[in-house]
């Protein structure tokens, strides 16, 4: 006589039910087995980051349907949100300060990529593709902070189209040049909802594709002990053991859940700022805290420190995979690497320190 087994945590009486569901959906594919160590906090970063995205595309749809994104508009539609629309001051903080707490746990990750050498071969791409996203995340807070549409959102949208003047042709698209029919806020908007969220997508997409093409990466020194040709992620497997990828995507949304807690809780406690009426003659708001390390050079080098040094970073994290070659992941082996890195944090945060004791001062022409 035969005998149905059932899968753990899963009545009789419902077997049949997820039976349906994984023949239509082949969720049962997803139980491939990942090494131990990826339920750990640090090797789930990434979900998380991902998770808060999630939030803040949430949150942000909500947030359009009050938003009227016209220089005659903006603001008083902001104060709408704020004050009239439901739970829209909510929303709103909380859009705030995930966008903060992504920012936070995107960089944590980079960081944890960075000093396990997770960069290295054969995931070179990925690192560079991680670098897009954090670029692109970088350009979704700058334009959220123009929308605001208050003195600190029309002095970023100043700096915007200088820089683009800066950029000449190539940038045209950042300054009123571009078109006479819609406002250049308009255009930040569809970038905001539209273009750069798209990007973004589109590179996670390829970020988490290329994590399942190669797996997750090993513990740091691991494959020093790895027979040659054999994948790390399998020698980790067989040393450590394995959880399936549905446990560690429950993981994932644990520690997302517990984010999205801690944003709630600030946005019910604080709520995102909404600065001074727009005064074209001033200048005296200062970026957010990740842009500030570059807020002294402005006053130092003046509006193309704005350009080249971004770019210049960009280009640098872009070739840390190639830059490495100390022919392991051992910490112990590139203690040069990660040191050089802590050298660069420090005088980063030191940078951002100086900027926030600083009195804001004037450096856009003509404002």
């Amino acid at each position: 006589m035969s005998q149905t087994t059932t899968r753990p945590g899963r009545t009789r009486a419902m077997e049949p039910v997820w039976r349906w569901i994984d023949e239509r959906l082949g969720l049962q594919d997803l139980a491939y087995p990942v090494p131990a160590h990826a339920n750990s906090v640090l090797y789930t970063l990434g979900g998380i980051t991902l998770f808060g995205i999630m939030i803040l595309i949430g949150t942000g749809v909500y947030l359009t349907q009050f938003y009227h994104a016209h220089p005659t508009e903006a603001r008083q539609s902001v104060e709408y949100i704020i004050t009239t629309a439901r739970l829209g001051d909510f929303f709103r903080s909380l859009h705030f300060w995930m966008a903060n707490l992504v920012m936070i746990t995107l960089l944590l990750h980079a960081l944890r990529v960075f000093v396990t050498g997770a960069y290295r071969a054969p995931r070179e791409l990925n690192w560079i593709v991680g670098v897009g996203l954090f670029s692109v995340f970088l350009g979704l807070v700058f334009t959220g902070t123009v929308l605001k549409w208050d003195q600190e959102g029309w002095e970023a949208l100043q700096h915007n189209e200088e820089i683009g003047k800066l950029l000449g042709g190539v940038g045209v698209w950042f300054t009123t040049e571009f078109t006479t029919s819609t406002p250049i806020l308009q255009r930040l908007f569809i970038a905001h909802v539209a273009i750069l969220p798209m990007i973004l997508l589109g590179l996670v997409a390829m970020h988490f594709f290329l994590i399942k093409h190669h797996g997750i990466a090993s513990l740091p020194g691991h494959e020093e002990r790895r027979p040659a040709g054999r994948s790390d992620t399998k020698d980790a497997i067989e040393h450590e053991g394995y959880v399936p990828f549905t446990n560690h995507v429950l993981h994932i949304a644990g520690w997302g859940l517990l984010l999205t807690a801690a944003g709630s809780v600030l946005a019910l406690l604080i709520s995102a700022p909404l600065g001074a009426v727009i005064d074209p003659g001033q200048e005296n708001t200062k970026p957010l805290w990740m842009f500030l390390p570059l807020y002294p050079f402005e006053g130092w080098l003046g509006i193309k420190a704005l350009l080249w040094l971004p770019l210049a970073g960009v280009a640098g994290l872009a070739a840390v995979p190639f830059i490495d070659r100390f022919g392991s992941s051992s910490l112990r082996r590139r203690w040069i690497l990660v040191a050089a890195a802590v050298v660069v944090v420090a005088a980063l945060v030191s940078l951002a320190i100086y900027a926030q004791a600083s009195t804001p001062a004037k450096h856009v022409p003509g404002m």
